[in-house]
């Protein structure tokens, strides 16, 4: 049992919801689907459920709100966080926003399968709002129940939490519950739907605003509403950049453009660093905060292919793929740049903005690729040409981009290693060895050559190269064919997967040899099959 108000406890969360406060309420109280003009949320109430249960929580997010672990296994814990009973300072609400989807206006769009419990504030004074994904019907729901089932809540649960360890700048998740109902879901929208196990995630983030959060209004010409809500935000996530009045004003929005430009930045040259592909960029899926947000058809880069994309729905043309996810971020930034254009009514300083993003990209990546491959910084001149001819390598045959950097860490460089030696310890990387042609292999050995010139030209010893590139590549990734595992072992009522990876994914750069089986490359058999390839948004 948890005990009243006792330290880490249920009870002592401190809420502040500023938000709801500050901010204007629609005010319509009943809940059903509607344009909602003139208001930033929706109160709303989850819906009950009968027998939720408890398949897992991140202890580190539950110490991050204050909470002991001990308070997370409990019955009032399950019940608060599926929705089932609210804490007396909960005050729920969805979300108002729109959104590009696809590059394409798509309106009103909103918090429709999210329910914010409220806005924590932890001992050390950070605020944390608390989501429930999957909790029921709001009024930005459209068409749909507002319900999440357990297939995508596994793996928004686990890639959360993955992506934080990994070191990108993420949204967190603090528990996965079943919610004893059964859900109907057509995965692939052939006409096919089933039932399935609902689920519920908490999501936890400073705040869940998106670039789509002020399209909204500068799309219905609520510019009131568009500075009240950027002044807001500014106050709340960005007050480092307001004058000594305290006010917001044309130059602190500027500089608060420039810094979502260079966050979000940052947060792309991570996804790359790692092999991560969103799937979804819509700018509703875009944070203010530069955090990777809303995990649905999402992947892991195995086969370096930068035309790869993980969404069944972008299959043909592929706009979010791997390759074309730093330029779709700054499409997105453009139009967030057009959204807030009346707070600065001026366009050049915006745009300028936007050419820095480039600039801010390069010199990151640069880093990023220097980072990866050992060395101690990017020097153009001879960099250039190594990057551009290993991207070209990787691409000739399949190779799996995680195993790969990892397993070029392990040459000895140090020695003049016969080239068979070289080639034969990047062997695991490879899908199908028989595609590893002569020419390949000279090729590779040549782009070998070329890269052991350049580390003895740092001076740096194999010993110290090793520890670097492992700080970076990481050894395990939430590939989509483990997190098929867990999801079908958990159908099944058997959770352990769920919360072994998650222990494993806690510590991404670490050897952990009895966890071994959880670094191999894709299976053949999980080459095609649903959950392990592509996904759908309903994935």
């Amino acid at each position: 049992m948890t005990i009243k108000n006792s330290p880490g406890s249920l009870e002592s969360l401190v809420f502040d919801n500023r938000f709801i406060r500050e901010m204007p309420a629609d005010s319509e109280t009943t809940n059903y689907c509607r344009q909602v003009t003139g208001a930033c949320y929706s109160r709303v109430q989850p819906a009950s459920l009968n027998k939720p249960e408890l398949v897992a929580c991140a202890r580190e997010v539950a110490e991050l709100l204050g909470l002991d672990e001990a308070a997370c296994h409990t019955d009032s814990f399950t019940d608060v966080f599926s929705g089932n009973q609210l804490l007396p300072d909960m005050d729920p609400y969805a979300l108002c926003y729109g959104g590009h989807q696809f590059g394409n206006w798509a309106g009103q769009l909103g918090d429709g399968r999210a329910i914010n419990l409220g806005e924590v504030i932890n001992q050390e004074g950070q605020r944390f709002t608390l989501q429930l994904k999957g909790a029921g019907k709001t009024p930005y729901s459209r068409s749909a129940d507002g319900l999440a089932v357990l297939r995508s809540s596994v793996r928004e649960f686990l890639c959360s939490e993955a992506m934080y360890h990994l070191g990108v700048p993420t949204t967190r998740a603090l528990s996965l519950i079943l919610s004893g109902e059964q859900v109907m879901r057509d995965m692939f929208y052939d006409g096919n739907a089933k039932p399935e196990p609902g689920a519920i995630v908490c999501r936890v983030a400073p705040s869940f605003t998106r670039f789509g959060s002020f399209q909204i209004f500068a799309a219905r010409g609520e510019n009131e509403l568009l500075k009240q809500l950027a002044d807001y935000t500014i106050k709340t996530d960005f007050p480092h950049l307001l004058p000594d009045a305290g006010e917001p004003d044309k130059a602190v929005y500027l500089a608060w453009f420039n810094e979502i430009c260079r966050t979000t930045a940052e947060m792309v040259v991570h996804w790359t660093r790692v092999g991560f592909v969103h799937g979804v960029m819509n700018t509703d899926n875009m944070s203010i905060l530069g955090l990777t947000i809303d995990y649905g058809p999402y992947g892991w880069l195995e086969d370096f292919d930068p035309d790869w994309t993980p969404n069944t729905t972008d299959a043909q043309g592929r706009r979010y793929r791997f390759g074309n996810q730093a330029k779709v971020a700054q499409w997105n930034l453009f139009q967030l740049a057009n959204a807030i254009y009346s707070l600065v009514d001026e366009a050049e300083p915006l745009q300028q903005a936007l050419s820095d993003y480039g600039h801010t990209y390069e010199q990151l990546s640069q880093r990023m690729m220097a980072d990866k491959l050992g060395l101690n910084q990017y020097q153009p001149d001879t960099d250039d040409e190594l990057c551009a001819e290993l991207e070209a390598i990787l691409q000739l045959v399949e190779t799996d981009m995680t195993l790969f950097y990892r397993q070029l860490a392990s040459i000895e460089l140090d020695k003049n290693q016969p080239p068979e030696d070289r080639t034969a310890a990047l062997q695991a990387a490879y899908y199908q060895p028989e595609q590893l042609t002569e020419d390949y292999q000279n090729r590779l050995n040549s782009w070998l050559d070329s890269y052991q010139k350049r580390v003895q030209q740092d001076g740096t010893a194999d010993r110290e190269r090793r520890t670097r590139m492992n700080k970076v590549n990481p050894k395990y990734v939430l590939r989509n064919y483990l997190a098929q595992l867990a999801i079908d072992k958990s159908e099944q009522g058997d959770h352990s997967l769920v919360s072994e990876l998650l222990e494993v994914l806690r510590h991404p750069y670490d050897e952990q040899p009895d966890k071994q089986q959880f670094a191999e490359k894709r299976p053949e058999w999980a080459r095609s099959r649903a959950g392990c390839s592509m996904l759908s948004c309903s994935s």
